[in-house]
């Protein structure tokens, strides 16, 4: 379809992270932990056993433990990498911190000399691979960069995370970013998010959502979650999706292997019933609305409604006849000129429009 060039301003103007809009409705944003570059399993479980020695056992072994840990530092940038990152593991594994990760009895203290005892105590428990093992479990398990991105109606929102990767947030639109040292995490509770990832092999990207999960190392890719289902559109490399239903039962996604893969160009949705069936799209448009379009292929009417109402001041009603529900909308639209897209509707589906006097639309059959 041919893509008009007006710019009539009938939607509210949209925004990015540099506009005057209101922060605390647009994103929630804390800075990231500065860390060395993510240590392997290994070295970090190995710089933990290290550190545990120092701690544990009689003097000349802590001193034995201490000299062996320089050496090993010394031997290699990465290993003074994980270094670094397991001394603050270990900085913040006091014995209550580590009470739910591994049985460690009771204590009142929680610093200087008696968390030092305690840790000894813990130590002689467990035996120091034992506590290294602990440690690195918890280290594991915790944040080192968390956001909450948020847009509201009309607005837009782009962000770059602290690896690089990009994301940008369509209206009316909520994501929780947490980022581990084994993996990169994205939770899209509503709306439509287009990221960009750096490639990491250490940690790969991982987006979820109610209906399903995607898994890539680095690519061009969106999510949308709305209207009971997640669709997800591949522009660049490839993305593994698992559905979190088969057959309408839930389904563990955990322990399978992905649904499906996705290349550039394919496109798939899933809800409660499980996953849908692979489409062919144009690469170009995945992320259209960031380029001020909405672009849709054979989507269901109200879910196309619901996409235009995100943009709009005064939202769109749809009709409660059922045969609105079976109705596929194909085409292009610019965002800025919704009197465009209303006026060619009928022309398109068999709908008819009634402009109430709040000055509303509302869409019923023909």
């Amino acid at each position: 379809m041919h893509r008009s060039t007006e710019d009539k301003h009938d939607v509210s103007p949209m925004c990015s992270e540099n506009d005057a809009i209101n922060p605390s409705k647009a994103y929630i944003d804390q800075e990231p932990l500065r860390l060395p570059a993510t240590p392997s399993r290994k070295l970090l479980e190995h710089a933990l056993l290290l550190i545990a020695r120092e701690h544990g056992g009689d003097t000349s072994c802590a001193k034995a433990a201490e000299q062996e840990l320089a050496c090993w530092r010394a031997a290699n940038p990465s290993h003074e990498s994980a270094y670094q990152w397991a001394l603050r593991a270990w900085a913040c594994s006091d014995a209550r911190a580590l009470r739910d990760h591994v049985p460690i009895p009771p204590t009142q203290a929680e610093r200087g000399i008696r968390v030092r005892r305690d840790r000894r105590r813990v130590i002689a428990t467990l035996g120091i691979a034992g506590i290294a093992a602990g440690v690195g479990r918890w280290f594991w398990s915790q944040s080192v960069q968390e956001l909450v991105l948020q847009t509201e109606r009309a607005q837009l929102l782009s962000k770059e995370l602290s690896d690089g990767s990009q994301v940008d947030l369509g209206a009316h639109t909520t994501a929780h970013v947490l980022y581990y040292a084994d993996r990169r995490e994205v939770r899209l509770n509503r709306g439509e998010a287009r990221f960009v990832v750096q490639p990491d092999a250490k940690r790969p990207f991982i987006v979820t959502t109610d209906w399903g999960r995607v898994r890539v190392v680095g690519t061009v890719f969106s999510v949308a979650a709305r209207d009971g289902h997640m669709s997800v559109a591949v522009a660049e490399g490839r993305v593994e999706v698992w559905a979190n239903h088969k057959a309408g039962r839930p389904f563990d996604t955990d322990s399978a292997s992905p649904s499906v893969m996705l290349g550039p160009g394919d496109a798939i949705q899933t809800d409660h019933q499980g996953l849908g069936d692979p489409r062919r799209i144009q690469t170009a448009d995945v992320g259209a609305w960031r380029q001020g379009w909405l672009v849709f292929d054979g989507t269901r009417l109200p879910e196309a409604i619901d996409r235009w109402n995100d943009y709009m001041t005064k939202p769109l009603v749809l009709g409660a006849d059922p045969a609105l529900d079976t109705l596929r909308l194909t085409g292009s639209f610019p965002m800025r000129d919704p009197d465009a897209f209303l006026s060619s509707l009928p022309k398109i589906l068999p709908i008819k429009m009634a402009q109430r006097a709040d000055g509303v639309v509302v869409i019923r059959a023909r």
